[in-house]
């Protein structure tokens, strides 16, 4: 059978413009009501019954049998042994990436991060304390896919927050397990790990590690067991078992976000070679059926030569099928009236990823409101920012650019506010207070803060 890729041809000019561009945007991110109560089921065995829960989940989904939780935590030799044996072109890739993570997110913390204060005309102190987290837990996630890029994006602004314990989970399920689509049938004392996986962890400093996934490794993280320590937040990407078990432990720990289908949006002014673009769609659509990759472009004999090269391209790629759906499903190719329009279009959409494939990217920008991250320039492909750029490459999907942003050392870090009154100053915020106070109806509000309006009455 041979695979079409058919995203959907629009218009803005065309009078039913407007319901198709909704159709195609359309997801329901609505979690199956069944995953919901097993996801609540799983979390509060594990609150309740901590290790014994983990490793009867971890045995029934991942189909890996342990006899106790220190068989199920990988060591820093565990970490160092990986990175001794991949080949040496990924453990240079590996530390090329991270040199420039690291360093793109210092620079982060340096604009953003630190603590600041001042003193204003009556000598009162106000400023605000940046500290980090004590403990994080990041996910990666394990089975079907692995991806060590994600650790170094979770891990290295946590370390450059200054967070002292990263706890990493990391399922590593037996073959025809359920994890990898299968029955469940057998288990294994060992599972499949990912050596480049590992190896990330060891360049990333990860603390310690557990080989757990799903939702009793989010909930173990959440409530802590005997073995894994409660942390303060979570970050990281997993399947719906995954999202669903963090969205229900928020409140209880911290989280990052919680992630749609990936996405790329490219606006193209019609001067990139055409196969580029192609590709750069195919990038997002190979990650899975629901991924969405958009092209706006004011030219329409543009738009039929990027089809031109899908068509050409697809059946080079290993995940066809995967890319076919994704086009077909939520692909878009719209032809705009101009740049303009489609600047406005993609704020409209506010995509994870925005590329800018134009001969001069620096004239649209400005214009470009909402997006997880921008990519100027026709040789700035999306993959680049993937692995090796410098910037996180955790993004806020679904819309949700237009009110959060990639994940970063802030999201490792909280902050206080410092204020230290000085006698002058308790003369005059004093009687601003109290006014107030009593408005609200607040006495002991408003006598503390007169009561340091009396003349001459020092601090013993």
């Amino acid at each position: 059978m041979t695979l079409v890729a058919a995203p959907a041809r629009l218009s803005t000019s065309a009078a039913t413009f407007e319901a198709d561009f909704a159709a195609r945007l359309h997801w329901s991110a609505d979690t199956d009501a069944a995953i919901e109560q097993r996801v609540a089921d799983i979390l509060a065995d594990v609150q309740k019954r901590g290790d014994a829960a983990v490793l009867e989940y971890t045995a029934r989904f991942d189909g890996l049998s342990a006899p106790n939780m220190a068989a199920l935590e990988l060591t820093q030799a565990d970490f160092k042994a990986a990175f001794d044996a991949i080949p040496q072109a990924q453990r240079d890739a590996l530390q090329a990436a991270a040199k420039r993570v690291r360093s793109y997110h210092e620079a982060q913390k340096k604009a953003s991060g630190e603590s600041w204060s001042y003193r204003d005309e009556d000598g009162t102190l106000l400023g605000q304390k940046v500290t980090p987290l004590d403990r994080v837990g990041i996910y990666v996630p394990g089975g079907k896919a692995a991806y060590p890029s994600s650790l170094l994006m979770n891990a290295i602004p946590a370390h450059v927050a200054g967070v002292q314990e990263i706890i990493m989970v990391v399922p590593t399920p037996v073959r025809g397990s359920v994890a990898t689509g299968g029955t469940g049938e057998g288990t294994s004392t060992k599972g499949e790990r990912n050596e480049l996986v590992l190896a990330a962890a060891y360049v990333a400093g990860v603390t310690r590690a557990f080989t757990i996934g799903g939702a009793q490794a989010v909930a173990a993280l959440a409530y802590g067991t005997e073995t894994v320590p409660k942390v303060d937040k979570i970050t990281g990407p997993g399947n719906a078992y995954v999202a669903s078990a963090k969205k229900r432990v928020f409140g209880t720990v911290g989280i990052d976000m919680i992630a749609g289908p990936s996405e790329i949006l490219v606006l193209a002014d019609g001067t990139t070679p055409p196969d580029w673009v192609a590709m750069d769609l195919f990038s997002q659509a190979e990650h899975d059926e629901l991924a969405q990759s958009i092209l706006l472009c004011p030219d329409a004999a543009y738009l039929d030569a990027v089809q031109r090269e899908i068509d050409r391209l697809l059946p080079t790629m290993p995940r066809a099928e995967i890319i076919a759906k994704s086009l077909t499903g939520r692909g878009a190719l719209i032809l705009t009236k101009d740049m303009e329009e489609a600047c406005a279009i993609s704020n409209r959409i506010a995509p994870e990823h925005l590329e800018v494939s134009s001969t001069d990217p620096h004239r649209w920008e400005p214009l470009l409101r909402h997006a997880g991250a921008i990519f100027l320039g026709a040789y700035t492909s999306e993959s680049l920012g993937d692995y090796c750029a410098g910037p996180n490459h955790v993004l806020p999907t679904s819309g949700t650019a237009r009110f959060s942003s990639p994940l970063g050392v802030y999201d490792f870090q909280k902050r206080s506010s410092i204020i230290e009154v000085s006698e002058a100053g308790a003369q005059v915020l004093g009687t601003i207070a109290a006014e107030l106070a009593y408005g609200e109806g607040l006495q002991a509000h408003a006598q503390a803060a007169e009561m340091r309006l009396k003349a001459g009455v020092k601090p013993r």
